[in-house]
């Protein structure tokens, strides 16, 4: 018998004025930028650097990880439909962002900016980790928001039946699971920044971002019904969990590069 189970049918929108629609996940989805941007101006005041870099990362960010996520999505989970239709590709409105392809185009858009601004690239990457890790949170949020992206049957006494997907049995509320895990990663990242007052070793936080975030993905992944429209069996490995490794693997060699070389966060002007 459930006594706690959670009927879940919240309307994805927040208000609409005829074709025109406010989404949870939209808002929370243009919040990731709102939040990250004021977290890394207190730290950008904090090396003495201008807020003209900063507006510059964002633009890099911002390109970086809608252009990742949409390309992710396709290429990763359903690439046979979009190679078909490529001009879908285009269509974000419509949804399907993958977190691995916005990692992906996280990288390459930082490797531009650190090119062009003559920054560090693991520098940049230590800092950006900690904003990444708070708007994992706030996507996850946007996730439930949507009833989409959760787990699998439960037993669980805090299961969700997602009513609007058309669900009659609880599942794992997967979204939850991962947000809270992303939020506490946040405050771990955040905290160990202003504790050394920027000054932790180049490599450290990105490295932990990495091995903490996709260790966490890759074993949620076995709470979650499969994205990639195969089919569910017993440990078997999804699409989500195969992309996880290597960046948990990157995480490992950071950490190593991290300890080893023992660079200085940054150098006071």
């Amino acid at each position: 018998m459930h006594l706690l189970i959670v009927p879940w049918n919240p309307n994805p929108e927040i208000f609409r004025i005829g074709s025109f629609a406010i989404r949870w996940y939209g808002l929370l989805f243009a919040s990731c930028f709102l939040f990250g941007y004021i977290i890394m101006r207190k730290i950008f005041k904090n090396e003495g650097l201008g807020e003209e870099v900063l507006d510059r990362l964002t633009i890099y960010m911002a390109l970086g990880t809608i252009v990742g996520a949409r390309l992710g999505h396709c290429l990763f989970y359903e690439p046979s439909d979009y190679l078909r239709h490529p001009l879908e590709i285009l269509k974000v409105w419509k949804g399907g962002l993958a977190s691995h392809g916005a990692a992906f185009g996280i990288f390459f858009a930082l490797w531009l900016f650190v090119r062009k601004e003559k920054k560090g690239y693991a520098w940049v990457l230590d800092r950006i980790a900690i904003v990444v890790a708070l708007s994992g949170f706030l996507i996850r949020m946007g996730n439930l928001m949507n009833s989409e992206i959760y787990g699998v049957e439960t037993t669980v006494p805090w299961g969700f039946v997602f009513l609007r997907d058309n669900q009659e049995v609880p599942r794992h509320p997967t979204q939850i699971y991962e947000g809270l895990v992303y939020l506490l990663i946040f405050f771990l990242l955040y905290r160990m920044y202003w504790r050394k007052k920027g000054r932790v070793y180049q490599g450290r936080l990105a490295s932990l971002f990495l091995i903490l975030v996709f260790t966490a993905r890759f074993f949620i992944e076995f709470l979650k019904e499969n994205q990639d429209g195969l089919p569910k069996e017993s440990m078997q490995l999804n699409m989500g969990q195969w992309l996880s490794i290597p960046f948990v693997l990157l995480g490992i060699a950071g950490l190593y590069w991290s300890l080893k070389n023992k660079k200085p966060g940054f150098v006071e002007k």
